[in-house]
């Protein structure tokens, strides 16, 4: 039986009496759980019921039902209306019963009146109209359960006649009109002692169509002359006409063949996440924090390789797909891992458009700051970004509404259902036992049975809606290893705090007991999504994961190991003033478990044109390596310095300055040089038609070491972190659909709603003159509320008044006038339980209330 239990009073007439009867505790659950209808805040009790029924707010409520939720609301579209409690049982467990359905239901019910969906007591149980019109069967729109319509319903279009011969060959009594006789053949098909009968006498042909129709869709073509195993069917009503050539199996008769059940398969138990694999926690905290590690390293590189002005912006927005191309290289990834690590440093706020006329992607001011955090900070941002972003890089590549390809960085790839699908699969993750691995699809099963993928009414639609929830997963479980929240498929002891989940459950630990009375029992409950972390608690949640984190992470290292052919091998992470001069001086070569470097004349160049001498050289890789430095890169070092800076390169357009005119007389004879315009100017000058840079480029692909100089003669230092965007934000989320209001709103919203709908079912006496209708505001003249005002001041009276204020909203109020003068009145309202002062050309009517009420 159900749990609730009503008393004796008179049965709601409607959903917003219904509504009426709730403590205020229940309405602001309503409200939590539907906080489209919080939006703004309904005048009174008649509006929220009102707004309760509109479709999109229906349709929005169903598509947040688990499946055996759904499962009783479409049950009760079948059922009759009203329908029993032992019905709606029978639709669900079926003539044997089901105990794992008898225990769910009373859960599953209370889900569905809590969210106003159905309403009424256990004797009369009514889903609100929208819902059963959304999913009721009809010919165009069939229902989930694979019912067809009832025989009176799919008996409207017949003749009496054809009626009266069905009801004689089925071997009933006839009768005197058409009702009696279509309640005579329900009767029939409802007993199951009668309706065996009558199926033992039908061909073994025809009941194999009542086998293809019986687990829907029910409806079927036939033709002008219907073969003999259908004949006896359709003569007997076990099959209807609906339209020329169509034939539907009645739900009753679907119903008996079915023993009872609406579905084929009732699903009251949500499906365990199972472990495919268990790993001790020390080893998957510890993998999880390599692929941390990795994770900034990562992104740090993405950045690195941007410092001077990243790839271009399109036209429509967005990273093009050479660009992408070539960042997967440089990352040495796939195309879609680099689509996600560009969009995880977008959604941190590290990377953004620099809003130039020629538009590109560049580091921002957020970055340099990042990167002086310590390590485990670091990943918190990323990670509390990816958590909450709504961007998803897994759709890049894929086609929008329009067939226009979806860029990383680019528009369209917002998915508002994403943070909630992240919540959601770490949490399953968090319930599994400490360093446990989830089998992938078991995690998508039991996401499918909590928000079941549906199209058509009800549902959010075909296509991508009923698949995305589906892929989301997916990405969310691979982009959690990649970022290092879970650690070989378990989540890691710093991601359960990232999500703020309690601690961990022992693979040892007893079941929770059963609940007591009629409540569902533990092993029949869906484990409930943790609730959402305030802005506060997930800043706090993300704050525990760093902490968690940092004694994780590997210590970066002050040395490397020199090596005589021209490599440095970097054993771990190194510190980071280490790692960007090695970064300036020498080019990466291979990466791993270490990092190898390669000294090249190209790279001592650049150091060199970054403003380090040869001794600071010298002085900076003697004081950070284990091993001495080899001779053939002290020699590289020495020889590069020796004819950097030999050359000085200006602007004219350009120009070639050098204290020995025999080296400018060699360029000036290298063919080479014929595109870069050359003309000697004076015996150490040459001037050149191409702009510096061009001019810089050119000679050193000629094998020469210029270096460039500034109006003053000065050597130009050069920086690769020069370029940065002006501060830029982090992407907002795009949320999906109206906040959860926090208990504050819901404590006010509720006490609005309680007020609103005291004036609005306050009884009154009649006014002349006054025909206002229910919900609607009073309307008197002036004169006439001046003098109820004033007599009520005398007398103490209740009064019911419409008010309208500045801003054109109208309200009803309950008041007792104190005082009524210089245009204002003043008086203790009622609906607000405060003294207030109305100005009397707003107020639009008065009416006194009945002498029973005041």
């Amino acid at each position: 039986m159900s749990t609730e239990e009503k008393p004796a009073a008179a049965a709601p007439r409607s959903l917003a009496e219904a509504l009426r009867e709730r403590d205020d505790a229940s309405l602001a659950a309503l409200l939590r759980s539907r906080p489209d209808l919080v939006t703004p805040v309904p005048t009174d009790l008649t509006q929220l019921a009102t707004r309760a029924g509109t479709r999109a707010s229906v349709v929005r409520a169903l598509e947040r039902l688990d499946r055996f939720a759904l499962q009783t609301a479409q049950a009760l579209a079948v059922a009759g209306d009203p329908a029993p409690y032992e019905e709606l049982l029978g639709l669900l467990a079926g003539d044997d019963g089901d105990p794992a359905v008898s225990a769910a239901l009373p859960h599953a019910l209370g889900t569905l009146r809590e969210q106003a969906l159905v309403w009424g007591g256990d004797e009369r149980l009514r889903l609100v109209r929208t819902a059963r019109e959304l999913l009721s069967p009809s010919p165009q729109h069939p229902s989930p359960t694979g019912l067809g319509p009832t025989v009176r319903e799919a008996a409207s279009g017949m003749s009496p006649g054809r009626i009266q011969q069905i009801v004689a060959t089925a071997g009933l009594a006839s009768t005197h009109d058409t009702v009696s006789a279509l309640a005579a053949l329900t009767a029939l098909f409802d007993d199951p002692a009668r309706m065996a009968a009558l199926l033992d006498e039908a061909p073994g042909e025809s009941v194999e169509v009542l086998e293809r129709l019986v687990w829907g869709p029910p409806y079927g073509q036939v033709t002008a002359d219907p073969a003999p195993r259908l004949r006896w069917l359709l003569d007997r009503g076990l099959l209807l006409p609906t339209a020329p050539g169509t034939v539907v199996l009645p739900r009753e008769v679907a119903l008996r063949l079915r023993a009872g059940r609406a579905h084929r398969r009732p699903e009251p138990v949500p499906p365990a996440v199972e472990a495919a694999a268990a790993h001790p926690p020390q080893v998957v905290d510890a993998t999880a924090a390599g692929q941390a590690f990795t994770a900034l390293a990562t992104v740090e590189e993405l950045l690195k390789d941007w410092d001077e002005g990243g790839p271009a912006v399109l036209r429509a927005g967005g990273l093009s797909l050479r660009d992408l191309k070539r960042t997967a290289v440089a990352l040495d990834v796939t195309e879609p891992v680099a689509a996600f690590w560009v969009e995880l440093a977008h959604a941190a706020g590290l990377v953004a458009s620099d809003g130039e006329a020629e538009e590109r992607y560049a580091a921002t001011p957020a970055y340099d700051e990042w990167r002086e955090r310590p390590p485990a900070e670091r990943w918190a941002r990323l990670a509390a970004a990816w958590l909450a972003a709504t961007r998803t890089a897994g759709l890049v590549g894929g086609r929008d509404a329009k067939d226009r390809t979806l860029s990383a960085l680019g528009p369209g790839l917002d998915r508002s259902a994403a943070p909630e699908v992240r919540h959601r699969v770490l949490a399953l993750l968090a319930g599994l036992p400490e360093g446990a691995a989830p089998a992938a699809e078991s995690v998508l099963a039991r996401l499918h049975w909590e928000r079941p993928p549906r199209g058509g009414r009800g549902g959010t639609g075909g296509g991508e809606g009923e698949d995305l929830r589906t892929r989301l997963a997916r990405w969310v479980l691979s982009e959690a290893e990649m970022l290092g929240i879970t650690g070989r498929g378990a989540l890691s002891t710093h991601g359960r705090a990232l999500i703020g989940a309690p601690a961990p459950r022992r693979p040892e630990a007893e079941p929770e007991p059963a609940g007591p009375g009629d409540k569902l029992p533990v092993h029949h409950r869906p484990t409930p999504p943790p609730a959402p972390l305030s802005p506060t608690g997930q800043v706090a949640a993300t704050a525990a994961a760093a902490r968690l984190l940092a004694p994780l992470l590997p210590r970066p290292l002050d040395h490397v190991l020199l090596q005589a052919d021209l490599t440095a091998v970097a054993p771990g992470p190194l510190e980071r003033p280490l790692a960007e001069l090695l970064g300036v001086l020498a080019d990466v070569e291979s990466k791993g478990g270490a990092t190898v470097y390669r000294f090249t004349p190209g790279s001592v160049r650049r150091a060199l044109d970054a403003g380090q001498t040869a001794a600071d050289l010298h002085s900076f890789l003697a004081a950070h390596s284990r091993t001495p430095v080899p001779q053939p890169l002290a020699y590289l070092i020495d020889d590069v310095a020796r004819r950097h800076g030999h050359l000085r390169v200006g602007a004219a357009s350009a120009y070639v300055r050098c204290d020995d005119d025999a080296v400018l007389s060699e360029i000036l004879a290298d063919k080479r040089a014929a595109g870069l315009g050359l003309r000697r100017l004076a015996p150490t000058v040459l001037a050149a038609r191409t702009d510096p840079t061009g001019l810089l480029e050119g000679l050193r692909a000629m094998g020469f070491a210029p270096a460039a100089e500034s109006s003053e003669g000065d050597v130009l230092i050069t920086r690769a972190d020069a370029h940065r965007t002006p501060p830029r934000t982090a992407p907002e989320p795009v949320p999906d659909g109206p906040p959860v209001p926090d208990d504050t709103l819901l404590t006010a919203a509720v006490r609005a709603v309680r007020a609103g709908d005291l004036a609005a079912t306050a009884p009154r006496k009649p006014v002349v003159g006054d025909e206002a209708g229910p919900g609607e505001l009073p309307r008197t003249t002036v004169a006439d509320t001046l003098a109820t005002l004033q007599a009520a001041v005398l007398t103490g009276a209740v009064l019911w008044i419409g008010y309208v204020n500045a801003e054109g909203a109208a309200s009803q109020r309950v008041i007792a006038p104190v005082r009524v003068e210089g245009g204002f009145v003043t008086a203790y309202d009622h609906t607000a339980d405060e003294v207030r002062t109305y100005p009397l050309h707003r107020i639009t009517g008065v009416a006194e209330l009945a002498d029973e009420e005041g």
